[in-house]
């Protein structure tokens, strides 16, 4: 459901969702929306006590992103089109072919197909596979760092998600985006170290900002410019 409070001179419009959940979280998505997830016994006064609270934040995040706009073109995966992959530029070159591939070849990603409306299709797996060894394996010496913690994350998992890079559940699970593969290295470790963090503290109070920096000195750098490149 769509609601909106009043903060000052501003008003936030936000979604609310219920779901089986025990905390409610906020989030501001990259095209400047406010998506609310609550528990159900939840109120909607509570709600909109948790929006006034948040708000400075909100109106924080809203800019940070406004400041990237307009965003990147939706990609139309034809020949001579740019494309990222772990912050290089590449453009795509399409080859006819019998047998269907998609491999980096100096500055093209070159895409062998039998049908051109394939392309795109071919091009996310290629994404995809990618996703699944380069983020495991960039992932892996930080939660080695991390065990001078006395935590590691139960298991790692790649999966599609529309506002978010990671997340991490209850019970110690770290979720990625795939699309992290289009990033540089070190915005990838943000992410990670971020999700790492948010073992020891859950919420972003000053002991997980105070940790977080510890751990990658630099990341709001990183941060930003993932930001800047993907939102």
């Amino acid at each position: 459901m769509s609601e909106a409070i009043q903060f000052g001179t501003k008003q936030i419009n936000f979604r609310l969702e219920y779901s089986n959940r025990k905390s409610l979280g906020i989030t501001v998505t990259s095209d400047l929306n406010v998506l609310v997830k609550a528990p159900i016994d939840t109120t909607l006064e509570k709600v909109k006590e948790k929006i006034r609270k948040k708000a400075p934040w909100i109106i924080r995040q809203q800019s940070f992103f406004l400041s990237f706009h307009p965003k990147t073109p939706a990609r139309k995966y034809v020949g001579g089109e740019t494309h990222l992959y772990l912050g290089r530029q590449y453009r795509l070159k399409i080859v006819h072919c019998k047998i269907e591939s998609v491999k980096l070849k100096g500055k093209f990603i070159e895409v062998s197909i039998t049908d051109k409306t394939r392309t795109k299709q071919l091009v996310c797996e290629w994404y995809l596979r990618n996703a699944k060894t380069k983020l495991h394996a960039i992932a892996q010496p930080l939660i080695d760092k991390f065990k001078k913690h006395k935590i590691e994350p139960s298991s790692i998992v790649l999966r599609e998600m529309l506002t978010r890079w990671g997340s991490c559940t209850p019970k110690g699970k770290i979720i990625l985006n795939p699309e992290l593969i289009k990033a540089p290295r070190a915005c990838i470790e943000y992410v990670i170290i971020h999700e790492l963090c948010h073992l020891i503290h859950h919420d972003h109070t000053q002991k997980f900002i105070d940790l977080q920096t510890k751990e990658m000195k630099d990341w709001e750098k990183w941060k930003m410019k993932l930001e800047k490149l993907l939102a």
